[in-house]
């Protein structure tokens, strides 16, 4: 399972759609407030730890790539707020989604085909 905090999000974000990256070319694509380069090399350091990325050095840079996909953490970290916060339905989920955000004609439809079409692979 994939829990990332807000950082970590984001520096998975910037590496996903810039791999590979230097520190300081993260520190760069970072939106939100500036971040020192030293506390983006430390982030990323732990996030090896974790197995989210790796790096490979290029003469006196160290370049990182993503380890896990953008896929499986959307997976993980929304599996885990189904389960944790609406006790793995699907239904209170939806429900609560749909009653707290704005939500429009083309989402719902999009919504509808999505339903239509997991039925009829049942």
């Amino acid at each position: 399972m994939h829990r990332l905090g807000d950082l970590q999000l984001r520096i998975m974000r910037v590496l996903w759609n810039r791999d590979p990256a230097s520190v300081a070319d993260v520190q760069a694509a970072l939106d939100g407030e500036p971040l020192a380069y030293t506390t983006v090399a430390t982030m990323l350091r732990k996030m090896e730890d974790r197995g989210l990325v790796r790096h490979r050095e290029v003469g006196r840079k160290f370049l990182y790539d993503p380890a896990v996909s953008a896929e499986e953490v959307t997976r993980s970290m929304a599996d885990d707020l189904v389960d944790r916060l609406f006790e793995g339905s699907m239904a209170a989920t939806v429900t609560h989604l749909l009653r707290t955000r704005e939500v429009s004609v083309e989402e719902l439809a999009r919504l509808e085909r999505l339903i239509q079409e997991r039925k009829h692979r049942q």
